[in-house]
């Protein structure tokens, strides 16, 4: 098959952008002729709350990707369906995780669904940080499909409210370019890390829906122990909230010398020195659909926990490959609390590597095809 994916990729950066580029690859493999089709203009850079849009990893240089849509020109818009439809493509896949988007790729694909399969890759239906005009923008954006695929049946339950067009859930597969598990302590060598310290992760974009304040509570519960037994929390990513409102609150719990923060977009090749330093991962979401972040603790072997909210707890196996815990700073702090008395790292990360190879891109790819060629247009 001729297969087209429209949505970030190089040279934008992110774990969508990976993903796709993950996506691409994986179908190559499988023998199908990939292009992406991706932005010349993702978000103005007004709208756009980090540093960059950019990636600073070199372009790869085994995929076919095309710049060629202008998400806020709708004089774009018109070239750039007459693009898809030149590519006679057998299936279009359009990634969709943020309702900005909806009104330029919601008009491309309603200019190519009379003569091509369109299935949208939907990693949110209902954004974390809602806004008034969510739901009319999603219902234009849904109506244009032929079928869907998401990566938690949370997320499924969500677009059964805009649309009831087939869906297929598959678990998010894990990315291609992570690398592999390297030694802790060369990790911490790495990262100029202490040796002698063990630390929780907490990674990517810091935004208010991920809960980072619900960790730094959680700390302060757990601060006795902690000093106890040198343990930290790592914070690294880019803060897309204010960071003083984070930093205030380290000040006021006094937890200072048990929170370590580095405020910076983490390039693709230095990922692993992060999670191969740290115990455990911690994911504190008030809200969530699926998330990257749990696959990549997998990929690297590492305990998750989780808070209970959205499709986190369909990937994390209670108390088997991690914790999935109520919203609640005290129950997250007896979790990590348990963690470390009952020695539960070696055991946790043995049940995350025997889970790999069920997030594999590949198995993905072949449920995609089997689904697309049962649709019918």
């Amino acid at each position: 098959m001729k297969i087209v994916i429209v949505g970030p990729a190089y040279p934008y950066r992110g774990g969508i952008a990976d993903t796709n580029q993950s996506f691409a690859l994986a179908m190559q493999s499988l023998g199908h002729e990939v292009v992406l089709h991706t932005f010349t203009v993702q978000y103005p850079q007004l709208l756009f709350p980090g540093k960059s849009q950019f990636s600073e990893d070199p372009a790869p240089t085994n995929l076919t990707i095309k710049r060629s849509i202008n998400s806020i020109n709708p004089f774009n818009w018109f070239s750039a369906a007459k693009q898809l439809k030149d590519e006679k493509a057998d299936l279009v896949v359009v990634r969709y995780w943020t309702p900005l988007l909806a009104p330029a790729l919601g008009f491309i694909t309603a200019q190519i669904n009379k003569t091509v399969k369109c299935i949208a890759l939907c990693d949110n239906i209902i954004p974390h940080e809602k806004k008034f005009y969510d739901k009319a923008l999603t219902s234009y954006f849904t109506k244009q499909f032929h079928g869907f695929i998401t990566f938690s049946d949370q997320v499924k339950s969500e677009l059964a409210a805009f649309s009831n067009k087939q869906t297929l859930v598959h678990s998010h597969p894990i990315n291609l370019n992570l690398g592999e598990e390297i030694n802790k302590k060369l990790a911490k060598e790495k990262l100029k890390l202490s040796s002698k310290t063990h630390y929780l992760l907490f990674f990517g974009l810091v935004r208010k829906y991920k809960g980072l304040d619900l960790m730094l509570e959680a700390i302060a519960n757990l601060k006795r122990f902690a000093e106890e037994k040198n343990i930290k929390l790592l914070v690294v990513g880019e803060f897309y909230d204010d960071p003083e409102i984070y930093l205030k609150m380290i000040r006021e719990l006094k937890i200072e010398h048990l929170v370590e923060i580095r405020n910076e977009f983490v390039p693709t090749e230095e990922v692993k020195y992060y999670f191969s330093a740290a115990d455990l991962i911690t994911q504190t979401y008030h809200t969530a659909s699926q998330s990257g972040i749990t696959q990549m603790a997998i990929n690297f072997n590492k305990a998750t926990l989780v808070t209970n909210v959205g499709g986190l707890s369909e990937i994390i196996e209670h108390n088997k490959s991690g914790y999935v815990v109520e919203k609640d700073s005290s129950a997250i702090a007896t979790a990590i609390e348990d963690f470390y008395v009952n020695e539960k790292e070696t055991s946790f990360s043995e049940q995350a590597k025997a889970k790999k190879s069920s997030y594999s891109w590949e198995n993905f790819c072949k449920e995609l095809i089997d689904f697309a060629q049962n649709i019918k247009i």
